[in-house]
């Protein structure tokens, strides 16, 4: 079964930097709409951020817009999540998912229920 795999976790300061990567072990996700999503303690899961396959379409959540980035290189079946500006808000276990119903489409869903693989995730910790 294909897996996804987040790495690049950790613990930073207020106003620094992180690039989260998330590896699929199946070339198929090259052509997946890839999600980002986090889960801070004792609140639900929530959308981060999602890239169509082509990268044509990036929808970013309005508590990240402008700080965070997300891009992918098909090539190497990985897709980004770059976070500047990091706030302790933003302190959250970060998981990456694929919409394998979105195949080949240049649209992407902000609804959590469309992604159905998912990451084991990687915390990442801001402090103040």
């Amino acid at each position: 079964q294909a897996q996804l795999v987040e790495s690049g976790g950790g613990l930073v300061q207020a106003g620094g930097s992180l690039t989260l990567s998330c590896a699929a072990s199946d070339r198929s996700f090259s052509n997946i709409a890839m999600g980002w999503f986090r889960q801070a303690p004792g609140k639900e899961r929530e959308f981060v951020g999602a890239i169509s396959w082509s990268a044509q379409s990036i929808v970013y959540a309005d508590s990240v817009k402008g700080r965070f980035t997300i891009s992918r290189d098909n090539a190497k079946n990985t897709v980004f999540l770059r976070m500047d500006s990091l706030k302790p808000e933003d302190t959250a276990v970060y998981y990456c998912a694929a919409d394998t119903n979105n195949r080949g489409s240049y649209t992407v869903s902000v609804q959590i229920q469309r992604y159905e693989y998912w990451g084991q995730g990687t915390q990442v910790t801001v402090s103040s």
